[in-house]
């Protein structure tokens, strides 16, 4: 059986007829040198006859539909009756079984493959369908490919046909790798496949889920998971899981994402409770992603702020902090006063940890922290939002120190800083290329004004502060770099319209000279600046 979460019967008809090109040059070789067409990977217990197929779908179902080809085409009734159990398991009067089809797909395309491909003599009409009477794309693929093989096929002599029928039941061969877990077949299909498994765990919730929800409700809560699927795309919707683990357990994660959201998340909901998982925890956190993700509340006066805080979280080199701006935006999302003071409060935070380097199992536990409290009603109030004496001590010993060598940091804070020089909340550049840049250089020409003017230690100490760096929106120039500073304001430091595109750059253009004093100067002010919109003072 193909999962429902797996995603559907997709190959196209050149993928089909390459099939069959490469059947038919094994065939033309005329040997009886097996002929390997790859691997799948099953699910399957020992004892059981039922297998899910992780990895093979595409090629399995192909092949079903060349099998009931050739059973249809042929011309042999013998010929045809062994074909035909190829592709349907034959029901047995003294055992009181049913027949039964070799392969069943998704639950949304397994009847239209039983009757139009499985049923015997049913793929000759198949091709008359038109698209009005097809419901998924798979459908589409399914009919378009079997036409492709049948056109291609009926060219073909009986006695070819039949060879081909021979090749296949007796020479030709799938590496079977079967396990009874989910997680190790994921592992296995890894490591036999670099290009990784195209199944995520959201795929996996998705079969339980809908699972859970019987008749007639199933196809329409399917539909609603997938539409949120397509919102956000299938990278975003993957990770929306994690922060949803992280609201609920409020921890960094121990286990395996596939089994701790099972036993953490999913439990609390199934068995029975399907439909309130899809419509109390993925809608509600899935558009709250997607706002998160694309800062689209309304712009008006009183909506734009949340806009921008987000804007602004964004830049952080991490996503962490997407579970707390989560829970805020899923329980309070018509609450812009209470969200702009959140996100206000949460980005301090994250900017914080950003800068002092926090890494990832504190950073981690700290929002676990934040949404423990937040979960316990402290709102605003919640302790684990506010700074430290002593981290609002190192948070200012990290902007006042070498800024420039964390790549990161540099960029996020000189960002932030041109923000507040420029007074346009939240102001975003289309520039695909913006770059942190020395005003004094990082290696003076020998002889050059620089060496003048600063002395070898107070290069040292100024090169990579805050007061001595910009912002430019173009790639580095490493002559252009080492030009005294009036050459270097005037040819580098200017945009093509002879104004600099960055308040923070446009600062640097007023002074006639840069010394140590200037710097100085301008260091002091910067920091000032920053230490009051992160109320550091």
């Amino acid at each position: 059986t193909i999962p429902d979460y797996q995603r559907p019967y997709a190959w196209g008809k050149d993928q089909a007829l390459q099939l069959l090109d490469a059947l038919e040059g094994a065939l033309a070789r005329d040997t009886d040198e097996p002929y390997f067409l790859g691997s799948i990977v099953l699910v399957k217990e020992s004892n059981d006859p039922r297998a899910e197929v992780i990895d093979g779908q595409q090629r399995l179902t192909t092949l079903s539909i060349l099998f009931a080809v050739l059973r249809d085409l042929a011309e042999n009734p013998k010929l045809a009756g062994e074909l035909a159990k190829v592709v349907m398991e034959p029901g047995e009067i003294m055992a009181g079984t049913q027949a039964k089809p070799r392969l069943t797909l998704r639950k949304r395309d397994a009847g239209f493959f039983a009757e139009h491909v499985q049923a015997e003599g049913a793929t000759e009409g198949l091709s008359d369908l038109d698209d009005a009477n097809l419901g998924t794309d798979a459908q589409k693929a399914i009919r378009d490919n079997t036409a492709a093989l049948l056109s291609r096929l009926v060219t073909w002599s009986d006695d070819k046909r039949l060879r081909l029928a021979s090749m296949l039941g007796t020479r030709t061969f799938l590496v079977v790798v079967s396990t009874p877990d989910l997680n190790s077949a994921h592992r296995i299909f890894s490591v036999m496949n670099a290009r990784g498994l195209d199944l995520t765990p959201a795929d996996i919730f998705k079969s339980k889920v809908i699972g859970d929800i019987s008749d007639p409700d199933a196809t329409e809560y399917a539909n609603k998971w997938e539409q949120e699927e397509v919102d956000l795309g299938r990278d975003s919707f993957a990770a929306l899981f994690g922060h949803v683990r992280m609201v609920f357990v409020k921890e960094r994660a121990s286990k395996v994402l596939l089994q701790e959201f099972d036993d953490e998340v999913l439990s609390k909901y199934l068995p029975g409770g399907g439909r309130e998982f899809v419509d109390e925890v993925l809608i509600p956190y899935s558009d709250a992603y997607e706002r998160l993700l694309n800062q689209n509340y309304p712009a008006t006066v009183m909506w734009s702020p949340v806009n921008t805080w987000l804007r602004r979280l964004m830049q952080v080199d991490n996503d962490n902090w997407q579970a707390p701006a989560l829970w805020a935006l899923k329980n309070h999302g018509n609450a812009p006063i209470f969200l702009t003071e959140f996100l206000r409060r949460l980005e301090r935070l994250a900017a914080s940890m950003l800068l002092r380097r926090v890494y990832a199992t504190p950073r981690g536990s700290r929002y676990g922290e934040l949404l423990k409290q937040l979960d316990n009603g402290d709102g605003l109030d919640a302790r684990a939002l506010d700074l430290s004496p002593d981290e609002i001590a190192q948070t200012k010993d990290r902007l006042s120190d070498q800024l420039y060598l964390i790549a990161p940091v540099r960029k996020y804070v000189l960002l932030r800083l041109d923000e507040l020089l420029a007074k346009q909340p939240g102001v975003t550049y289309e520039h695909k290329l913006i770059t942190v840049e020395h005003v004094l250089p990082q290696n003076p020409k020998t002889g050059s004004s620089w060496e003048a003017d600063f002395t070898e230690e107070e290069r040292v100490f100024w090169t990579h502060r805050l007061g001595n760096l910009v912002l430019l929106n173009r790639a580095k120039n490493s002559e252009a770099q080492n030009f005294d500073f009036t050459t270097k304001k005037a040819n580098y430091f200017m945009s093509a319209h002879g104004t600099a595109v960055f308040a923070l750059t446009a600062q640097v253009l007023s002074h006639d000279a840069w010394t140590p004093a200037v710097v100085e100067e301008r260091q002091a002010k910067l920091l000032e600046i920053l230490h009051q919109e992160w109320k550091l003072v």
